[in-house]
């Protein structure tokens, strides 16, 4: 397939940059950051969201979906990532959404979606249970009884947990740490007792949470997929999240190097424009070649998920590590381009700069990316 938008593509992506450059500008962040706000983003900026059909582009129509599928939701993504909006958007319409269309049963499709859809149902995936990505070393228990199962354990960095009414664990049923066999993901009530949620605000001002399960019980019906066979579903879920992230970070990026390069033109030093300076037209040349790039695995990444191709997963981890070396480069050149002012909590730097490398670690940073690769492709 081409590496372009279609023409309702390009219009949903002209659509949501334009519509968060004025309602959800980086300021908006800022505010939401100094108030201490306790959600973690804007209720109203939530609500305009789901009026515009947001939360279910990725849903079915039967639903209340809009099955606009990955490339769509893709545009938003990058978009969010050049205002760095703040919303449940990944973790419920992107993260949840995916999983219960790709495994839930009728009954919990039909409970579940529709919220979802309607923005009214907040989800939240809870993998991590250490300081970095690594799906295969689940401990987390979760023991079988006579009417279901017992979960116990903990798990970290769940990405708007504080928030989420409904969370989708993941849980060892059989096999030992580290072994892909044995995993199953579960629905849980976030309210239902033995569930402990604590709010962890990140380097980036957004949310994240550490959960902890005591002696938490559910029945056979929250069971997402199959028994002892979560893992296949859960890299399918988190190819799904990295593509976005990937996206997220494309918008970043694009949208740092953009400003930087209007400061070059502006700033004055020994009395001349500083982006006359060669040496600095040489490093935003070489930036600029590196976001085409990442442009368009990016975009073949989403591609590739939307027609449901064999190779979606080699072109999600190579999408992730590729921009997540880009963005690292691109923020990196906006602070040093900016000179000392570009750290100073005066500029917006140091919010993109922080969410980049929040985005980069979540769900896999480039080397894992660049390892899962290469596993992929047979080395």
């Amino acid at each position: 397939m081409a590496l372009i938008l279609n023409e309702e593509q390009q219009m949903l992506k002209e659509s949501a940059d334009g519509f968060l450059q004025v309602v959800a500008p980086v300021e908006a962040l800022r505010k939401l950051r100094d108030e201490r706000n306790a959600d973690g983003f804007s209720r109203p900026l939530w609500q305009q969201m789901t009026d515009m059909g947001w939360p279910g582009i990725l849903i079915p129509e039967q639903y209340g979906g809009l099955a606009f599928g990955h490339v769509g939701m893709g545009q938003i993504s990058e978009a969010c990532g050049r205002t760095l909006t703040a919303s449940p958007l990944f973790a419920s319409a992107v993260i949840g959404a995916s999983a219960l269309a790709l495994a839930g049963s009728e009954q919990q499709q039909k409970e579940l979606l529709p919220k979802i859809s309607a923005g009214e149902l907040l989800v939240a995936l809870a993998v991590d249970e250490g300081p970095r990505h690594a799906p295969l070393t689940i401990a987390m228990a979760a023991q079988k009884t006579s009417s279901g199962y017992v979960l116990n354990g903990a798990k970290k960095f769940v990405v708007d947990g504080h928030s989420a009414q409904t969370l989708i664990v993941c849980a060892r049923t059989d096999g030992a740490v580290g072994a892909s066999e044995g995993l199953t993901l579960f629905l849980v009530d976030a309210a239902v007792q033995g569930v402990q949620i604590e709010r962890v605000i990140m380097a980036d001002s957004r949310n994240s949470a550490t959960l902890r399960f005591n002696d938490v019980a559910v029945d056979h019906g929250a069971i997402l997929g199959e028994l002892h066979g979560g893992h296949t579903l859960l890299q399918q879920v988190l190819d799904i999240g990295n593509a976005h992230l990937a996206a997220e970070l494309l918008g970043i990026s694009l949208e740092v190097f953009e400003r930087t390069v209007k400061y070059l033109q502006e700033r004055k030093q020994f009395g001349v424009i500083i982006g006359s300076f060669q040496g600095l037209q040489h490093r935003a040349a070489h930036l600029f070649s590196e976001l085409q790039q990442a442009r368009s695995v990016v975009l073949r990444a989403l591609q590739a998920l939307q027609e449901n191709h064999p190779d979606s997963a080699r072109q999600v981890s190579i999408a992730k590590a590729k921009v997540s070396e880009v963005a690292q480069l691109a923020t990196n050149e906006a602070i040093q381009m900016h000179g000392g002012i570009g750290m100073t909590d005066e500029l917006d730097m140091g919010f993109f700069i922080k969410r980049a490398r929040i985005a980069e670690q979540l769900y896999g940073d480039r080397r894992y990316h660049l390892r899962r690769f290469a596993e992929l492709s047979g080395y």
